[in-house]
């Protein structure tokens, strides 16, 4: 996989741009691989120690957080946490009331004291522990693949709960390598987080949905959170005397940023990759899977958005979904453009043929063929599950209908001993869960929720694969009335809607649920049985794949290390780093795309229509120039020193002489890493993850160095917007500031 790249363009400044490189930036690392990779670390300049990196427990990476879905980083020694605008977003719905919108005003905290809780919900992991477990987890397996399953689940369940004998630590078992290996995550739980300071969406969102994924791109998109527990300094819910965390350590600033060409490193939770998959999973998800969910989301995002318009109160409400909806549409719409545009199934293909060759040859895993072929089989069953039961699970999208589902779960589980129960059921959950059903109300109107789940009902009749209860509920009833009519009659008659009715359920038995006239409640009764026996379908097939996936990994494992190919874990939440350089790409329409962009891009981008709507003060500062200590004069290294080998340098560049706002490398990310801090060589903070550019979405699947970018915030915007737009200047006393 070592290529060399040469990408040029005189850029709209100017400034002429070469990338050299010599071997691909892939991999999303466990910290532990570090050492592994030192020499690829500093071939690109990074000269903070890989064993350093290694260490949960030392700067910089005791001071990156998880927030559950995204990235986030401590900033100060009050317990101040940047993240990204978009990854803070429900916080500041959560906030925002007809008389204070804070979505399109902003916010900024000038004192503790007016720091609102961020929701509920919210929370900050901090991982202190990452343990190989593999052996207590796989050890006797049964070769029954339900009991299978069980056993595993049963054995996860035990280590974490050994592991949480401390409330104030949350622990996951996950699984590495499709199976072949299991490791065991403590993490530190923030349950006070209170919003601090957010731009206005104007800002954070610049652009919106018609730029997401693309390039150039001006967008703020950056949240200040602070993180807050206890007089006793242990986490604690919210409580207004309670005071900031202080964390082991906070990430130093580096307000002179970095250039093009420097070597960065991105520490985050990335969510999902699909890299080691094989190639009928990747058609099925371009031909049937993709397709399917995009249209979903936009018929979904379309009734929403009209229903929006015409309430302000539904337009708060849902503005958190209708952000996250429109991202995931245009990601599966980016991932079939991107399918289309190179030959990914192709080249996994050829790949594909290339390994069961190697198997043929290689005397250790010759016999892996057949286990290959068996996989395979087990694929084709879950792929026609899936489409089967997709119908049936919309169709119970409402969210009263799904809390009724969880409730009435919950009864039939607290009649187990806490250690059989199912997982998102146990004690330790409880809080959680409470907290899941206080929130609905936040983001939750009849009339949206209802058309909403009409669409997905009337998909559902639309097709074959019915299922007798839930037609003998709501389709099949001979009553002269519609579905929507019906459907008003359930929203009408459920006491659902009303927050201490819906949490007094939590601690009713299952009869009370089983005589119970409220519609929703009696829905999810009729449905039990069938989810239940769809349930166990489906842990029987994961027990199947329990055994045929790691088997197949520790033969492409084999197979990677013989090509000399990197090899690294398809991402599943947990923290991971990864490594690049600042660089351009040469895009999708013959264009060279310059690494960095800057204010004036943003005057030239502004209609005063949303989304392309720079409030008015940001628009002041930029054209009277007030760009303050941040102002960049070149954002390329000195040309003397490498530039003038190629070119000519009797022209000289024009100097940049603006604010950066957004710049793009080659590390690898993908959705969970948004939020996650950008570092120099050096470890310093110089931006934050926001995006990937439109080309790089296939990354999920397969990594195309030559393509491939990532989109940061440049820090150096985030502290003139601090400084010189919104004069957070309480803030940026709290940070520590480090120039080169």
């Amino acid at each position: 996989m070592r290529i060399a790249l040469i990408s040029a363009l005189m850029l709209s400044s100017g400034v002429a741009f070469i990338s050299l490189e010599t071997h691909a930036d892939e991999g999303q690392w466990q910290p532990y691989q570090m050492p592994s990779i030192a020499d690829k670390l500093s071939e690109r300049g990074i000269d903070i120690p890989a064993k350093q990196l290694a260490d949960l427990t030392q700067y910089p990476m005791n001071a990156v957080v998880g927030l559950g879905y995204c990235t986030a980083s401590f900033v100060s020694p009050q317990g101040l946490v940047v993240t990204n605008h978009h990854c803070a977003y429900r916080a500041i719905q959560y906030n925002s009331k007809k008389e204070h919108n804070y979505i399109a005003d902003g916010f900024l905290a000038t004192s503790k004291t007016d720091e609102p809780s961020a929701g509920p919900n919210e929370r900050l992991y901090i991982t202190e522990a990452v343990t190989n477990v593999s052996e207590q987890v796989t050890q006797d397996l049964s070769q029954d693949p339900l009991v299978r399953y069980e056993e595993i689940q049963s054995n996860r369940k035990s280590l974490i709960k050994s592991c949480e004998s401390d409330d104030n630590y949350r622990c996951s078992v996950r699984s590495f390598h499709s199976g072949l290996e299991y490791y065991l995550i403590k993490q530190l739980i923030i349950r006070d987080v209170r919003l601090v300071y957010a731009p206005p969406k104007s800002v954070g969102a610049f652009g919106g949905d018609i730029d997401n994924y693309e390039y150039p791109r001006h967008a703020g998109d950056f949240t200040f959170l602070r993180a807050y527990v206890g007089k006793d300094g242990q986490p604690a819910a919210y409580a207004e005397d309670n005071v900031p965390f202080k964390p082991k350590s906070y990430l130093k600033i580096n307000a002179d940023g970095v250039k093009a060409g420097d070597g960065v490193f991105v520490a985050g939770y990335p969510g999902s990759t699909s890299r080691y998959r094989l190639t009928s999973e990747l058609k099925f998800a371009s031909d049937w899977l993709y397709p399917t969910l995009a249209s979903r989301y936009q018929l979904r995002i379309d009734t929403i958005e009209a229903m929006g318009d015409s309430s302000s109160e539904i337009e708060i409400k849902y503005a958190g979904t209708l952000a996250s909806m429109a991202n995931r549409m245009k990601k599966y719409n980016g991932l079939l453009d991107g399918f289309k545009a190179t030959d990914i199934a192709g080249i996994k293909q050829s790949r594909e043929d290339d390994f069961k060759q190697w198997l043929a040859t290689d005397k250790t895993y010759q016999t892996y063929q057949g286990k290959l072929d068996q996989l395979e089989r087990l694929l084709s069953k879950k792929r026609i599950e899936s489409q089967t039961r997709y119908y049936f699970e919309n169709a119970q999208s409402s969210t009263l209908l799904a809390a009724a589902n969880k409730l009435y779960r919950l009864s039939k589980e607290k009649t187990k001993p806490d250690a059989e129960r199912e997982e998102g059921y146990q004690e330790r959950d409880m809080k959680m869960f409470k907290a899941r059903l206080k929130r609905i109300d936040a983001s939750f109107d009849i009339s949206v929720d209802k058309a909403l789940w009409l669409q997905d009902l009337q998909a559902y009749k639309a097709q074959d694969n019915r299922v007798a209860a839930l037609d003998a509920m709501l389709i099949d009833n001979q009553e002269s009335a519609s579905l929507s009519e019906k459907l008003d009659g359930l929203y009408s008659l459920t006491s659902l809607t009303n927050q201490d009715k819906r949490l007094a359920w939590m601690d009713a038995e299952a009869d009370v649920f089983e005589t119970s006239a409220d519609p929703f409640i009696r829905l999810a009764v009729a449905l039990f049985d069938t989810n239940m026996a769809q349930e166990k379908d489906k842990k029987t097939l994961a027990g199947q794949l329990s055994q045929a996936r790691p088997d197949y990994m520790k033969a492409i494992i084999a197979y990677y290390q013989a090509n000399d190919w990197p090899v690294y874990p398809d991402a599943n939440g947990t923290l991971r780093i990864t490594y690049g350089m600042v660089d351009g790409y040469q895009s999708k329409d013959a264009l060279y795309k310059q690494p960095f962009t800057h204010l004036e891009g943003i005057t030239a981008k502004h209609t005063g229509v949303a989304p392309f709507n720079m409030p008015q003060k940001v628009l002041d500062a930029i054209k009277e120039q007030r760009y303050g200590s941040h102002k960049v004069a070149s954002v390329i290294h000195d040309p003397s020193t490498w530039l003038c080998r190629l070119f000519s340098c009797l022209d000289k560049p024009e100097a940049f002489n603006s604010v950066p706002v957004n710049f793009l490398s080659s590390v690898d990310t993908t959705g969970g890493n948004s939020g996650s801090p950008v570092f120099n060589g050096k470890g310093e903070l110089v931006g934050l993850n926001f995006d990937s550019t439109y080309e790089a979405i296939t990354k999920d699947w397969f990594f195309n160095p030559t393509i491939t970018r990532a989109i940061h915030v440049d820090f150096r915007y985030i502290l003139w917007m601090m400084d010189e737009v919104d004069h957070a200047d309480n803030l940026i006393a709290e940070l520590d500031l480090v120039r080169n």
